[in-house]
């Protein structure tokens, strides 16, 4: 049942903070601000080599309180690194079959990066939880979303770059499972980061 609880909090939420950061201190201070602000989901992206220590001490701090995955995991020897860290979830640039083996083994939500309808199709087929849109999303914006979800309306979707305040409802409009943050939920102290978790809280759970 694991998998199946994480992915529907990562869907009531709708939106995750995704974190680049060296220190245990500054992801602490994100964690606060984006618990309080109503949106406890963070990817620690494992461009950083500390990523994995970072989730086990943030799971070890704040246990079911917040949900923290691992992001830019490229191959199942990373994966499964980051699932015995603690990661709830795995999200990935690209679709990898030996990271979705690794996720359905363990039972963790994964969301592989795919630019095309056959590739989306494979990673699903393969066992993916959410289909991560990206990298075209930065070309083609909201659009690319409609493109999945016209032939393949259950397709679900997880969408990062370029979503802000001011067209967050058109994501949602086109079908947007879980929305990606950046800057917004991870730039600036605990309390501007609450401020703007409220705000994008405030417009998914209008829109739903």
């Amino acid at each position: 049942m694991k998998r199946i609880k994480t992915t529907k909090f990562m869907y009531d939420i709708g939106a995750l903070a995704i974190v680049r950061t060296e220190t245990f201190e500054r992801a602490t201070e994100i964690a606060e601000g984006c618990i309080a602000g109503g949106i406890p989901v963070m990817e620690m992206s494992f461009t950083l080599n500390n990523a994995g220590e970072i989730i086990q001490q943030l799971k070890e701090k704040y246990g079911v309180s917040l949900c923290v995955g691992a992001g830019t995991v490229l191959d199942s020897e990373t994966a499964r690194y980051a699932v015995m860290k603690g990661a709830d979830f795995i999200i990935s640039p690209n679709f990898d079959l030996g990271v979705a083996q690794v996720c359905n083994r363990y039972q963790i939500p994964y969301a592989p990066g795919c630019t095309s309808i056959s590739e989306a199709v494979e990673a699903l087929s393969a066992g993916a939880t959410f289909i991560k849109a990206f990298p075209i999303s930065d070309f083609y914006g909201n659009q690319l979303v409609k493109v999945f979800k016209t032939p393949i309306p259950d397709m679900p979707i997880l969408a990062s770059g370029g979503i802000t305040l001011d067209n967050l409802d058109q994501w949602l409009e086109k079908g947007t499972d879980v929305c990606g943050f950046g800057s917004l939920l991870t730039k600036g102290t605990s309390k501007e980061i609450e401020y703007n978790a409220k705000r994008i809280s405030e417009i998914i759970k209008e829109y739903r």
